[in-house]
């Protein structure tokens, strides 16, 4: 198996689209459509947690979806920082929240069939609210129109039930980082 070629069909800010030729196992040559991220060095989801054992979820129109999905809070590196820092940054800015505590959890692709992307995955062990020179420095993404949810986590997977029949989509990748996070919670 090895790749042969990757032919750019489309490129945005963030993305591009391309089409990779690639040898198989039996000396066939084979195409295979992907997404690649550009103009960014990783991207971050933050598992914030409160010192009430409670996580912090958003809840956020996605266009792609059309419709209101509940996530944790992410993003791009697109600044050149570390990823901690790019957590820190994005838990301010999505949640107005802060933590001293960010620890690493996992690290792996996303959706290894179509794109590039890796995430990195931090813990934000109790956090609360970002004093207001932080905020001002941390402001959000103006296309963002955040609400932040607080879930305790005895009554988390019951909630998320309720969220989605109400006509949210739920971000699978939660279930499996609230599987990793639970030793985080006490």
């Amino acid at each position: 198996m090895r790749i042969l070629k990757k032919e750019v069909v489309w490129q945005g800010k963030y993305l591009r689209i391309v089409l990779v030729s690639y040898e198989d196992s039996h000396g066939n040559i084979r195409q295979w459509e992907a997404v690649e991220r550009v103009n960014c060095n990783g991207v971050v989801i933050v598992i914030p947690i409160t010192e009430n054992r409670e996580f912090v979820f958003i809840r956020q129109f996605r266009p792609v979806l059309g419709g209101y999905v509940i996530e944790f809070p992410a993003g791009l590196n697109d600044r050149r920082e570390s990823l901690i820092e790019v957590a820190k940054r994005e838990l301010i800015e999505e949640t107005g929240l802060f933590s001293d505590e960010i620890i690493f959890l996992a690290e792996g692709p996303v959706s290894s069939g179509l794109s590039t992307e890796v995430l990195t995955v931090f813990i934000a062990k109790n956090v609360k609210e970002a004093p207001e020179e932080l905020r001002k420095y941390y402001l959000p993404d103006e296309s963002e129109n955040i609400e932040v949810l607080k879930i305790l986590a005895d009554e988390v997977f019951d909630k998320l039930n309720e969220l989605r029949k109400q006509g949210n989509y739920l971000d699978l990748k939660i279930f499996g980082f609230l599987e990793l996070a639970k030793k985080f919670i006490d």
